[in-house]
C-alpha cells in the first residue's frame, strides 16, 4: 500500500478516535422518565433490561420507570407525555386518534408487530358467536379504541353496549358482574385458566383489524428541544428490548427481585413465565427487529379507523412518525464515517502536502520507519472495518478496498485493482440515482443512498453507500472514498411486512384491502373494454362446531386447504381473497357470461364439499355462494358487493351447498338491515 493511502487511512482512523467526545458521551447523567400504561409486568422487559444492564448509563441517562396502579384511573400516559411530566411513554394505536384530536405525540418504534388486546366473554354454548355481545355488560380499559373499532366492524353500534370502567380484575368476570371485558392475551388467560372458568376470546385479527400494540412514543416538544435525547433512549430501549427476549428467565428473576410487593402471589412467577411465552408470537423477532414500524402498516390502521368513523377519511400526519437520524445499531460507525467524510476534502489536501513535504525534505530512514509503522497501525482500523470502504483515483478506477469489501463482493482486491466499481452494477439501480449521486460528486458534495448491485457469485444485493470526493488545494478532485453497508436483510423484511399489511396471515390470500383494490382496478378494466365481471362471496357452512370442537388448529388448518382448493380452480387473471373468519370473496374477470361465472363458482362449491382429512379424522363442511356480475347486477363495488351478499345469504337459506346468482326480486325478500353488518370493502366505507 502506497504512502498517501496510509495517510489517508490514517486520517480516517483520527476521526473515529475523536467521535466518543464529539457526540457527548462523558456528559452528566440526563432525568428522564418513562410512563408506562400499566403496572409493572414482563410486558415492559425491554426497559428494565436496559435499566439493568447500563445501556440508559451508557447513552447518558437515568430514567425513572413508573407504572401506572389500577387505583390511578384518573391518569393518562398521553397527557403525562404531551404535558412534559414525562418525557416518553408506552401508548396502543390509539396515539393516532389522539393526535387528530390535537396531541403532538410522535410513535418512536413499535414493540408488539401485533397487538395483545382481546375481548373475553363467558362460554355459554358451543354456537355462541361474537355477535352474542350485543346488550351485554363490556368492562373495557382506556385506549381500547382497536376494540371499539373491532365491535364496529361487526355490525354491534356503541350503544347497544352496557360499557362500564375496567375494574382490572378478572374476579369482577368470574363473579359474573360483567358479560365482557376487555384484556391482553398475554395476561387475563393465565388467571381464567387458573381459576376454571369457561370463556371464549374474540380477537380484532379475525376480522383483519391487525394493529400495533405497546408503541413507545414521545411528544414533538421533546424531539425539537432535545433530538440527541430522544435518538438515544430510543436506541438503549431498543437494545434492552433484544437482550430482554433472547434471556426472559434473567429477566422475570430481576421483576421477582425489584418489585416483591407487586409479585407477592404464589403464581407471579408462572404468570410472568406465561406472559413471556405468549409475546414471542406478538413482537415476532424472528421476523423483524424489534422496534421497527411500517408506514404502509400505519396507513392500514388510520384507514380501518377512518372505515368506523373513527378518523377523517384519507387522514395522513406526515410528522407522527419518527425518523431516525441514523441506525441505532451502527451508530458510532456511522458517526466516524459521517465526520470522516465531512472532513474529508479538508484534510486531503493538509495530507497529501504533508507527504509531498515529507519527499523534499528527504526525512531520515527513521524518521521515516516510525511513521510508516504509526501509518500501518492506524490503517489497520480501516483494514477491520465492518463497513465496506473503497478509494478510486479521480477517473473512477480503484486504488484500495478493505477485506469487508471483499467479503461482501466476492472480489478480491487484485482482482480489482485498475477496474471501476461498474463491474458491481447490476442495471436495476434507476438512472436517476447515478444522476444524482454524480451531480453531486462532480460539485463536490457528499452523496448518500441506495444501490442495486451485484456480487460476483451473480446474486443481487442492496447496499447502502456515503460518497465523497478529496479535494485538493486547487479544489481539484484527486479520489473518490466510499463507506458502504449490505442492507439486503433490512429490504426483504420491509418486503415481508409489506406483504403481511396486505395478505391475510393465516391463508396468504389477499386480505380485505388488497381484495378489493383489485376490485376497484377491475371494474376500471371492465369498463374500458366494455366485458363483464363476476364478485363472489363464499361462506363456509359448519365450519365453527368443528373450529368449537376439534380447536383452533384444526380449523385453522381447514381454512388453509379451502383457500388452496379455491385457489387452484382460478385462473391467473382472478383472485380469491379472505376477509374475516370463514368468510372468503372471489373476483372473476372477463367473463364471457352468466354461465362461466355459475360454473366457477359451482366447482368451487364442490371443491369443498369434498372431505377434509386430517390426522385421521374427517370433516365435512359446504359453502353456500353469491354471485353478482358488473354490469348487470352494479356498476360500483358497494353495490355489487351488497347483490353478492344478498345472493349468498338466499343460497344458505335455500339450504346451504349452493350457488345463487342475484336476482333483483331477492331484495324484496332479504331484509337489507342485515346486510349492512356484513364486511364490506373499507375504502367504500360499506
Amino acid at each position: 500500500m502506497s504512502l498517501k493511502f496510509r495517510v489517508l487511512l490514517c486520517l480516517l482512523c483520527i476521526a473515529s478516535q475523536l467521535s466518543p467526545m464529539l457526540t457527548g458521551e462523558a456528559h452528566a447523567l440526563e432525568k428522564v422518565v418513562l410512563q408506562l400504561k400499566w403496572t409493572h409486568a414482563f410486558q415492559f422487559a425491554g426497559y428494565y433490561a436496559a435499566q439493568q444492564q447500563g445501556y440508559y448509563q451508557q447513552a447518558g441517562l437515568e430514567v425513572d420507570v413508573r407504572e401506572v396502579s389500577p387505583q390511578a384511573s384518573g391518569l393518562n400516559v398521553i397527557d403525562e407525555v404531551v404535558s412534559g411530566r414525562a418525557q416518553f411513554g408506552v401508548g396502543t394505536s390509539s396515539l393516532l386518534l389522539e393526535r387528530k384530536a390535537g396531541k403532538p405525540v410522535v410513535a418512536l418504534a413499535v414493540i408488539f408487530q401485533h397487538s395483545p388486546q382481546i375481548l373475553i366473554a363467558r362460554k355459554k354454548s358451543d354456537l355462541q358467536t361474537v355477535h352474542d355481545l350485543s346488550g351485554k355488560r363490556l368492562m373495557l380499559e382506556p385506549q381500547s379504541d382497536e376494540l371499539i373499532a373491532y365491535l364496529r366492524s361487526i355490525g354491534i353500534p356503541d350503544a347497544t353496549m352496557k360499557t362500564v370502567d375496567h375494574s382490572f380484575s378478572t374476579q369482577d368476570f368470574i363473579d359474573g358482574k360483567v358479560d365482557v371485558m376487555s384484556a391482553y392475551v398475554t395476561n387475563e388467560p393465565f388467571y381464567l385458566n387458573q381459576s376454571h372458568v369457561d370463556y371464549q376470546i374474540y380477537t380484532p385479527r379475525s376480522m383483519g383489524i391487525d394493529f400495533y400494540g405497546d408503541n413507545l412514543f414521545t411528544s414533538e416538544q421533546e424531539i425539537k428541544q432535545h433530538p440527541e435525547r430522544v435518538q438515544a433512549f430510543r436506541d438503549a430501549s431498543l437494545r434492552g428490548w433484544e437482550y430482554a427476549m433472547a434471556h426472559p428467565a434473567e429477566i422475570i428473576a430481576l421483576i421477582l427481585h425489584s418489585y416483591p410487593e407487586r409479585f407477592a402471589s404464589p403464581q407471579a412467577q408462572a404468570a410472568l413465565q406465561f406472559e413471556a411465552q405468549q409475546m414471542q408470537a406478538l413482537l415476532r423477532t424472528d421476523l423483524v427487529a424489534i422496534g421497527y414500524m411500517h408506514p404502509g402498516r400505519w396507513r392500514h390502521i388510520a384507514d380501518t379507523y377512518a372505515s368506523m368513523g373513527m378518523l377523517p377519511e384519507g387522514y395522513t400526519s406526515d410528522d407522527f412518525l419518527y425518523q431516525a437520524p441514523q441506525e441505532h445499531n451502527n451508530r458510532l460507525l456511522y458517526v466516524w464515517i459521517g465526520l470522516t467524510l465531512l472532513i474529508a476534502s479538508g484534510v486531503a489536501a493538509i495530507a497529501l502536502y504533508i507527504y509531498s513535504v515529507n519527499r523534499r525534505l528527504a526525512l531520515s530512514m527513521q524518521e521515516l520507519k516510525e511513521q510508516s509503522l504509526r501509518l500501518k497501525l492506524l490503517s489497520m482500523a480501516v483494514e477491520n472495518s465492518p463497513a465496506s470502504v473503497l478509494i478510486t483515483g479521480p477517473d473512477t478506477r480503484i486504488e484500495y478496498v478493505n477485506p469487508q469489501f471483499s467479503k461482501e463482493t466476492g472480489y478480491s482486491a487484485e482482482e480489482v485493482f485498475g477496474k471501476t466499481p461498474k463491474l458491481l452494477q447490476s442495471g436495476f439501480t434507476s438512472p436517476q440515482t447515478y444522476a444524482s449521486m454524480w451531480a453531486n460528486l462532480n460539485q463536490g458534495k457528499l452523496w448518500s443512498g441506495e444501490l442495486i448491485n451485484r456480487r460476483k457469485s451473480g446474486q443481487i444485493y442492496w447496499e447502502e453507500a456515503l460518497i465523497a470526493p478529496v479535494l485538493n488545494q486547487h479544489g481539484e478532485t484527486t479520489h473518490f472514498v466510499a463507506v458502504k453497508r449490505d442492507i439486503t436483510e433490512r429490504k426483504r423484511a420491509d418486503e415481508k411486512l409489506a406483504h403481511m399489511a396486505h395478505h391475510d396471515s393465516l391463508t396468504n390470500l389477499p386480505n380485505r384491502v388488497l381484495f378489493f383494490e383489485r376490485v376497484q382496478y377491475g371494474l376500471s378494466l371492465a369498463r374500458r373494454q366494455q366485458s363483464q365481471l363476476a364478485l363472489m362471496f363464499i361462506d363456509l357452512d359448519r365450519f365453527k362446531p368443528i373450529n368449537d370442537n376439534y380447536g383452533h388448529a384444526v380449523g385453522d388448518a381447514i381454512l388453509q386447504e379451502a383457500a388452496r382448493r379455491m385457489s387452484e380452480l382460478l385462473r391467473e387473471s382472478d383472485t380469491i381473497g379472505r376477509i374475516g373468519g370463514d368468510e372468503f370473496v372471489g373476483l372473476m374477470m372477463d367473463i364471457g357470461s352468466v354461465t362461466v361465472a355459475e360454473q366457477l363458482a359451482t366447482k368451487i362449491c364442490h371443491a369443498l364439499s369434498i372431505p377434509f382429512e386430517l390426522s385421521g379424522v374427517q370433516h365435512e363442511i359446504t359453502a353456500s355462494i353469491g354471485v353478482a356480475l358488473f354490469p348487470h347486477h352494479g356498476e360500483d363495488e358497494r353495490t355489487l358487493s351488497r347483490a353478492a351478499d344478498i345472493a349468498m345469504y338466499h343460497a344458505k337459506a335455500g339450504g346451504r351447498n349452493a350457488v345463487r346468482i342475484f336476482e333483483a326480486q331477492m331484495q324484496d325478500n332479504y331484509l337489507l338491515a342485515e346486510t349492512e353488518t356484513r364486511a364490506m370493502p373499507a375504502s367504500s366505507g360499506l
